[in-house]
């Protein structure tokens, strides 16, 4: 062989080495971190057998219990058990269904529902008839997620794929009444029903991370005063409370939220980070009404920590409740490693265990080899739900009709907490087209929603209801309602911050939401875009409205932007003084009603205005203005130098019973508001009603 030959093959060598000491480090750093073999996500059948790998189920059960136990009380409290007869009970109640085909059943189905709903969240809880339980908890849950998306949550939406996932799965082989009724079960589960869960909470903690990792959240302007809370009152001692609404409350919970997944996977830091984790939802059950949000995440947190922990509690071994299974047997050991099996393998991997596995576990690994196609199907489909609930969070550019001032929905976005909204002025406006009258309704009459108030499609769904709802009327009776005919249109005109911003209309109060356009693919065009432009004023406006409420306990600052072209009609009521308009940017025209004199008023001009008048504001010019009104609450000013002898009871820090209290009145009220409705349904006795005021 010639030295250049030589030379070619050692360099190929050399190569070669060099490729496999890299593939080896990178394993290695993958099984540090991870605690899995990069060898399982080589292929498609490595991964099945990764997936399919028999594990202790215990781990698995106690988080069913868990989580059936909160769904529990959930049904009293965020589904709406305890105000049944208000929800579902009002034929003129508007609900904001995701497809306009879904509509709500009468109040005793609903009940019914609900009646299903119990059943199997206690189903679910205590393992019986497992599957049964899960399918009738979570198909009348999606049914009433669908049909409400004021009331999404991203947490509502993630109770509903945890359902989903345990339907799947055999969280009812330990711990469970079907356990019980069949104790020569296996105690074993494939390892994908704790894989879909975890994934499920690390998409929720990551995305949540994500979504905050942006200057609308980091310049912590979303959650504002948030640091008075009694939770930071050790950190008051040592740092300014905008201090700890910001690098406590905005930077150190974007960090925390996308790391902690990632923490409490690695092996070496998890016993680190739990302690963060336990303390960030036991902090967040006390600053926010969530519900069973913070409860189901701990319950989620011990899956981290092995497949047997509950095996190893003293009580639990002590009432003989989890003993040690010994069913695996060597054979079953042995097809572990042998859950997808090739052709060609076959008989030489029979051949090489012959001996050693007695007949039925040859049968077991051939009828294995023939049940390896569903093996593979199912990951796939594994692989398909979660490439779905990666893409899901950013398909906003799909759905263009659901972007109004954020992307999309919210709800299924894990964008928790990241917007802020203050609403000042909601207005719903009814015109008879036969004489060109304007009536106002009261805009909470149909609902006790208010995100329609955000959201185009929404506005149109509202818009329509009431519409449907006074036809109803007039056709009952034309003296009900102030309208001359069914000719009518609809407006709507809202204001609203968001994040710190100043006060904006979120729709066009000129475009007629029963003849407006919308499509879930086309950008909405009547919705008004947000004023990012603006956006560098927040300091200023944060600087103004300090030394505004310094003047007094009862002054105030109000902070607004208009679009050119657009009037603003405000009335000052007699209970303020002192109300001063003062134009920061652009050009503004100005009168009063009943007086013919205009005032132009430019940047740096301001005027004094008369309590109990309205007065007009009308955006000039190409560019938005911004302007700011600052008065004192007369009437409350007075009233505060009477003095009482009462001394004001402070609020506990843990009021633990009393918020027991309440969630036991509203299981009571769920508990009868269900027993009204089979009552109804077996016996016709009537369903006493609580009516909502529509004035």
């Amino acid at each position: 062989m010639s030295k250049t030959t030589k030379s070619i093959y050692a360099n190929k060598e050399g190569k070669e080495t060099r490729a496999q000491k890299t593939h080896n480090i990178f394993e290695s750093i993958f099984r540090n971190f991870s605690g899995y073999d990069l060898n399982n996500f080589q292929n498609l059948s490595n991964f099945t057998n990764w997936l399919n790998r028999p594990v202790d189920s215990s781990a698995l059960a106690a988080f069913r219990i868990f989580y059936g136990a909160a769904m529990l009380i959930d049904l009293a409290e965020e589904r709406g058990g305890a105000q049944l007869d208000v929800r579902f009970g009002e034929p003129q109640h508007c609900h904001f269904p995701l497809f306009n085909f879904i509509s709500a059943a009468s109040l005793p189905i609903m009940g019914c529902l609900y009646i299903l709903m119990f059943l199997g969240a206690m189903g679910i809880m205590l393992g019986y008839n497992f599957r049964l339980s899960c399918l009738i908890y979570i198909v009348p849950y999606w049914y009433i997620f669908l049909l409400d998306k004021p009331a999404w949550n991203n947490h509502s939406y993630l109770f509903g794929l945890v359902g989903s996932i345990l339907l799947f799965t055999q969280a009812n082989n330990c711990y469970s009444l079907d356990k019980y009724k069949n104790a020569s079960s296996t105690d074993t589960v494939p390892y994908w029903n704790y894989f879909l869960i975890k994934f499920q909470f690390f998409i929720l903690y990551m995305y949540a991370g994500l979504k905050k990792f942006t200057t609308e959240w980091l310049s912590g302007y979303a959650m504002s005063s948030l640091s008075r809370h009694w939770v930071f009152a050790p950190f008051r001692s040592v740092l300014s409370v905008d201090t700890i609404d910001l690098f406590i409350v905005h930077w150190f919970t974007a960090i925390f939220d996308f790391s902690i997944a990632f923490l409490m996977t690695w092996e070496k830091t998890r016993v680190l980070a739990t302690p963060f984790m336990l303390s960030f939802h036991l902090m967040n059950s006390r600053l926010f009404v969530i519900g069973m949000f913070p409860w189901v995440c701990l319950a989620e947190v011990p899956l981290f920590f092995g497949f047997d922990w509950p095996r190893k509690i003293s009580f639990i071994k002590y009432f003989g409740v989890a003993k040690e299974t010994k069913t695996i047997d060597k054979g079953n050991q042995l097809n572990t490693k042998t859950n997808v099996l090739n052709k060609e393998n076959l008989v030489e991997e029979i051949k090489e265990l012959k001996g050693v596995l007695c007949c039925s576990c040859q049968k077991e690994i051939i009828q294995k080899h023939k049940t390896s196609r569903s093996a593979l199907l199912r990951s796939v489909a594994i692989l398909i739900y979660c490439a779905l609930q990666l893409f899901l969070p950013y398909s906003h550019f799909l759905t263009k009709g659901y972007n109004n001032w954020t992307k999309g929905l919210y709800g299924y976005s894990w964008d928790m907490m990241v917007h802020s909204y203050d609403t000042v002025i909601t207005s719903v406006k009814i015109v008879d087209n036969n004489n060109e009258k304007v009536h106002f309704i009261n805009p909470y009459a149909y609902t006790d929603y208010d995100r329609w108030t955000k959201y185009a499609d929404m506005a149109v769904q509202y818009a329509k209801c009431i519409e449907n709802n006074i036809l109803e009327d007039y056709a009952r009776d034309p003296t009900s309602t102030p309208l001359s005919s069914k000719n009518f249109s609809i407006y709507f005109e809202i204001w609203c911050s968001m994040n710190g911003r100043f006060q904006q209309r979120v729709f066009d109060p000129r475009v007629d939401l029963l003849t407006a356009k919308w499509s879930p693919f086309k950008s909405t065009t009547w919705s008004l875009p947000l004023l990012n432009e603006l956006n560098d004023m927040r300091p200023k406006l944060k600087t103004i409205a300090n030394e505004v409420l310094a003047w007094n306990n009862y002054s105030d600052v109000v902070f607004v932007a208009d679009f050119p072209g657009l009037t603003l009609d405000n009335f000052i009521s007699s209970d303020l003084t002192n109300v001063t308009l003062t134009i920061l940017e652009g050009n503004v025209r100005f009168n009063n009603d009943g007086e013919n004199e205009t005032y132009f008023l430019t940047a740096g001009k301001s005027i004094c205005l008369k309590p109990g008048i309205t007065h007009h504001v009308t955006t000039v010019g190409l560019k938005p203005s911004s302007y700011l009104y600052t008065y004192v609450n007369k009437t409350m000013l007075e009233s505060d130098f009477i003095i009482t002898d009462k001394i004001p009871h402070s609020k506990p820090i843990l009021p633990l019973w009393p918020e027991f209290k309440n969630r036991l009145d509203n299981y009571k009220k769920f508990l009868t508001h269900i027993g009204n409705c089979l009552l109804f349904l077996i016996y016709g006795v009537p369903i006493p009603m609580e009516l909502r005021e529509r004035n």
